[in-house]
């Protein structure tokens, strides 16, 4: 006797996906409203993200694993020529790749050596339209039809990463992408990256807020030790400048801005370690470091 067909199970899904575009498309704010914690650090500075990310997004049929690259850009010092092999090196080896777009500004040189540059890669390409809460209806029309135009995408997803609008729908576009496989990374997880990794991305976030335009690819942060004592885990950090002049910026007047640095970094080290926290920072000068080889692998780069 044959029963009625069975309904076909749709495979699970699990890939590596990441978002690129221009410096400041909104990569990083993305990464982190798909994920619902503050991951990959986030700054009105252009080029603040500089270590490979990746946050884990688990759904019951599939799991996106988030890889977040630094924004491509024409490089002038090593750290910059460093940055871009990252990126290239992380895109070829990502099933899907959200090029993110502005809504709000016209589409320029940037998006177009960066849609040339996708053209060559295996992986799918969907065009992330960004920031759509920051336009009006006819305005987001006539960008995404120019997007359109602009390249081969498997799809084109408006959204806004603050107001939460079509974030859902474009974890369902990626997912949708990723080959058959089993899960990757255990239920648990949220990120692969070492906590002391993060912990200096949160203490150079804090760093960078408010500081004069030329500090931004000057600041680093080195974790130098995190060591558990009782129900408090200390933190010791360096923060590394390339001139005095710089240290005396990020100290303040009386050291007052480095206090501040210190009160805001330690807030949301405790959110993420779940844990109250010591932190000890210390600004230290290391002259030129961005073009420096010893000075950068001792960074971390």
């Amino acid at each position: 006797m044959t029963g009625a067909a069975q309904p076909q199970e749709r495979p699970y899904r699990a890939g590596f996906a990441c978002f690129v575009g221009r410096p400041n498309a909104g990569k990083s704010t993305l990464t982190n409203a798909i994920v619902g914690q503050k991951i990959a650090i986030t700054s009105n500075k252009p080029q603040t993200t500089r270590h490979v990310i990746r946050a884990v997004l688990h759904r019951p049929e599939s799991q996106l694993v988030l890889v977040d690259t630094p924004g491509l850009h024409r490089p002038r010092t090593l750290l910059g020529e460093r940055l871009n092999d990252l990126v290239r090196s992380t895109w070829s080896e990502v099933d899907v790749i959200g090029l993110c777009i502005p809504a709000d500004e016209p589409i320029g040189r940037g998006d177009r050596f960066i849609t040339g540059e996708l053209a060559e890669l295996k992986a799918t390409v969907i065009a992330v339209v960004t920031k759509t809460d920051l336009v009006d209806k006819k305005r987001l029309a006539e960008q995404l039809l120019a997007v359109s135009e602009l390249g081969e995408f498997a799809d084109v997803v408006p959204v806004s990463a603050v107001s939460g609008h079509q974030v859902e729908t474009l974890v369902d576009v990626m997912t949708g992408y990723l080959p058959p496989s089993p899960q990757l990374y255990p239920d648990d997880m949220l990120t692969d990256d070492p906590e002391q990794v993060l912990v200096a991305e949160l203490i150079r976030e804090a760093a960078l807020e408010g500081v004069r335009d030329e500090l931004p690819h000057s600041i680093a942060v080195v974790v130098e030790e995190m060591i558990p004592e009782g129900q408090v885990i200390k933190i010791y950090a360096d923060v590394y400048v390339e001139r005095p002049s710089q240290k005396a910026i990020v100290l303040g007047h009386k050291a007052s801005r480095l206090k501040h640095v210190g009160t805001t970094a330690r807030k949301q080290i405790e959110e993420l370690l779940g844990s109250r926290v010591y932190l000890d920072l210390h600004v230290r000068v290391a002259k030129d470091w961005q073009r420096d080889p010893k000075q950068l692998r001792k960074l971390g780069f």
